[in-house]
């Protein structure tokens, strides 16, 4: 499978698959790291009267066309979550979930506004005992405490898998229902409340209870931009973008929601192809040099 792109994508909305497709008119290869569904925020809306050119039309035939676009001009879709991005001096360097890394000359960030706000120290700790991926970062705690924040059933498997390295595991599920884990996994259910340590994250503080932990995996569906990427700049919850969708780290643009209101699918796609032009163009002139 190809490890090197021209652009990475992350995200499937209206502002990361217009990206896609302009990059791919601009003759740039592409890879959209998100759903193959595009967005739940598109494919749920009743119906849409402001996209130009299709009035009234119902969220899921959008996003169906969406996805058919930029599938026929050929962008590659990639399904595993990205948990960290690495600026290096000529290219990105993402790694997925799986623990692969995979580089791309540039970078667009269409990841929306849906992640949730960090937990009190979570941005302190990351890296220092904060982790969002436990086949990535297991094998350091191997023989150690860890605990596991779950936002829904789909992570019970990393956690399973940590029960495989750590001494010892406790799981705290964010859903009802009831939780499937080996025996040897411990399940709380409880409210966190912070992170707490010295130079590495030691305590995970609930409401009811605190537990001493060398490691706390926080494991949700979305990672928000700032703490995906270091450096980048954020302004007012959202990333802070010039004219040209260009974010303070060179060769990274951003697009759609994730850049501010108006959080409007037909703003998403213009914002898109801007990234897309300007990420083509800074590509082009790096060539050149």
């Amino acid at each position: 499978m190809e490890q090197h792109w021209d652009v990475a994508v992350i995200g499937a909305g209206p502002a990361g698959l217009e990206a896609a497709v302009t990059l791919k008119i601009r003759n740039k290869s592409v890879v959209v790291f998100g759903s193959d569904r595009v967005s739940e925020k598109v494919g749920k809306a009743h119906e849409i009267r402001n996209y130009l050119g299709l009035p009234n039309i119902p969220g899921a035939e959008l996003a169906a066309r969406f996805l058919d676009h930029a599938r026929i001009m050929g962008a590659e879709f990639r399904q595993e979550k990205i948990t960290a991005v690495y600026a290096m001096p000529d290219s990105f360097v993402l790694q997925t979930g799986n623990n692969e890394m995979v580089e791309a000359g540039a970078l667009i960030l269409a990841t929306g506004v849906s992640f949730g706000k960090p937990y009190p120290g979570e941005e302190q700790f990351l890296g220092r005992g904060v982790s969002y991926c436990a086949t990535c970062d297991a094998p350091l705690y191997k023989g150690g405490k860890v605990c596991v924040i779950g936002a829904s059933p789909k992570e019970e498997a990393e956690a399973a898998f940590l029960a495989e390295v750590a001494a010892e595991v406790t799981y705290i599920p964010l859903y009802r229902g009831e939780v499937c884990l080996p025996e040897s996994v411990r399940i709380v259910r409880d409210v966190l409340v912070s992170i707490e340590g010295g130079f590495k994250a030691g305590r995970l503080v609930l409401k009811e209870q605190t537990l001493e932990t060398d490691a706390v995996f926080i494991l949700r569906d979305s990672i928000s931009p700032a703490q995906l990427v270091p450096g980048l700049a954020v302004e007012n919850g959202h990333i802070a973008v010039d004219r040209r969708m260009a974010t303070n780290l060179p060769g990274c643009f951003a697009c759609g929601d994730i850049t501010g209101t108006p959080y409007q699918y037909i703003k998403a796609a213009g914002e898109g192809n801007v990234a897309a032009l300007s990420a083509a163009a800074w590509l082009d002139e790096k060539k050149r040099k």
